[in-house]
C-alpha cells in the first residue's frame, strides 16, 4: 500500500485530510509550506524560550515556550487552541520547532523539528563567555519519542545541566588532569540533577514514562571534557591539514545503544547501525532510568577546529568521524561562525530526509 504524503513537508498523511498536521499545508490544491517566522532564527534576539541565560525549569515555563503565534503568518487570521488557523488552516510556527542560541561569538546551538516529525522532542542549552576559546558548555538532549513528555524532558534536562556545568567551575587547579578530573566530577552532577528536573517536570504515571538523553562537552582552553548518556554524541572535528596527535576527527563520546552494544562484539558499524533495534538506547534519564551516571572523558585539542555536540537527527546521515569532519569542511568553507555551520548541519540533515528532531551545539576552538 502506498503512503500518502504532504507535498510540502514530506510528513504522512491519512486519506481525505485536509491540511498537514505536520507543516499546515493544504492538501486539496497546490501545496506550499507554511512560512517561516522571521523572528526565531534572529542572532541579535533571544532564544524564543530563553535559554541562554541561567533560568528555573518549571512545567508551566516549559509549556509557555510551545505557544504558537496569536494570528497566523499565512492569512493574517486568529490562530485556534489547536494551533492552526481558523480560516486556511496554516500551522502557527511554534518557537520550539526551530531555535538557536548564540551567548558568545565562538558558540552556538541550533534546535530542529525536522521535516518527519510533528513536535520537536529535542533540546539545546549552551553557555560561554565571551573571549573565544575561553570556557563555554555545550548540552543537547534527545527526547525518547516512544515516551509521553519527552519534549518536556528533555528541556527541562538540558536547561538544569548547563545551570550546574556553569555553576561548578573549577578553580585553583592549574595542572590539566586535576582540572579534568574535577570537571568530570561536576558532569556526574549535573546528569544527577538533569534526572532530577526531569522528575519534577514531568507526572508520575502512566506505562511510559518521561525521557530523554544527554550529552554535553565542557570547553575550558586547549581541554575539553565530555560526558553521554544514551546516544547523542559529542564529536572533535579539526581543521583540514593539521598533522600530529588530535589532528584527526574523532567520536569523542560511546554510546549507550544496541547498536554500540554490537559494535563491541565486533559487527561492523553500518550493519550495527541498521540492524534491527539500533536505535535503542540501554541508558536515558527519567523516571525509569536504571543508572544515570554518564560516561565521561576528556583531551586535550592541539589544533584548531570544532567540538560539536549534537543528536542523533544529524549523525544518522554521517555517522563516521571522518565523514562529518568532511561534511563540515564542506559545509564551513571559510566561515568559523558556529551558528552559520550549525544552520547548515541542520539545513543538510534535513535535505537527507530529516527522519528525526536535528541538534547541534558548537564552540570554535
Amino acid at each position: 500500500m502506498t503512503e500518502n504524503t504532504c507535498p510540502a513537508c514530506g510528513a504522512g498523511v491519512e486519506p481525505g485530510q485536509a491540511f498537514c498536521e505536520s507543516c499546515g499545508a493544504a492538501l486539496s490544491g497546490p501545496a506550499q509550506a507554511a512560512p517561516a517566522d522571521p523572528t526565531l532564527t534572529a542572532v541579535e534576539q533571544d532564544a524564543p524560550i530563553e535559554l541562554t541565560r541561567a533560568t528555573s525549569t518549571t512545567a508551566s515555563a516549559t509549556a509557555d515556550a510551545l505557544v504558537p503565534a496569536a494570528r497566523c503568518l499565512s492569512c493574517g487570521s486568529e490562530v485556534g487552541e489547536d494551533g492552526y488557523c481558523t480560516v486556511c488552516g496554516t500551522k502557527a510556527p511554534i518557537p520550539r520547532d526551530h531555535y538557536v542560541e548564540q551567548p558568545a561569538s565562538w558558540v552556538a546551538a541550533v534546535c530542529d523539528r525536522g521535516v518527519k516529525h510533528h513536535r520537536n522532542e529535542d533540546a539545546t542549552a549552551v553557555a560561554a563567555d565571551p573571549e573565544p576559546g575561553s570556557r563555554a558548555v555545550l548540552v543537547v538532549c534527545d527526547g525518547v519519542s516512544t515516551s509521553t513528555d519527552s519534549d518536556i524532558a528533555s528541556l527541562a534536562a538540558a536547561r538544569r545541566a548547563r545551570d550546574v556545568l556553569v555553576a561548578l567551575q573549577p578553580t585553583g587547579l592549574p595542572n590539566p588532569a586535576s582540572r579534568a578530573g574535577a570537571i568530570a566530577g561536576a558532569m556526574v552532577s549535573a546528569v544527577a540533577q538533569a534526572n532530577d528536573a526531569v522528575l519534577a517536570a514531568t507526572p508520575e504515571g502512566g506505562p511510559d514514562a518521561a525521557a530523554c538523553t544527554f550529552a554535553a562537552a565542557v570547553v575550558e582552553g586547549d581541554l575539553v571534557v565530555f560526558g553521554n548518556v544514551g546516544d547523542s554524541r559529542v564529536y572533535w572535528l579539526p581543521d583540514a591539514g593539521g598533522t600530529g596527535m588530535g589532528a584527526a576527527p574523532a567520536e569523542l563520546s560511546l554510546d549507550d545503544s544496541m547498536a554500540q552494544a554490537r559494535i563491541a562484539m565486533g559487527v561492523d558499524r553500518v550493519t550495527a547501525e541498521n540492524g534491527p533495534q539500533a536505535h535503542a538506547i540501554t541508558k536515558w534519564l527519567g523516571r525509569d532510568a536504571p543508572d544515570v551516571v554518564p560516561r565521561t572523558g576528556s583531551v586535550i585539542l592541539g589544533h584548531p577546529g570544532w567540538v560539536l555536540v549534537c543528536s542523533d537527527g544529524l549523525w544518522n546521515y554521517c555517522s563516521e568521524a571522518d565523514q562529518l569532519g568532511e561534511l563540515v569542511t564542506t559545509l564551513s568553507g571559510e566561515t568559523t561562525s558556529p551558528l552559520e555551520l550549525g544552520e547548515a548541519l541542520v539545513r543538510w540533515a534535513n535535505e537527507q530526509g530529516g527522519r528525526d528532531n536535528v541538534s547541534v551545539a558548537l564552540a570554535r576552538h
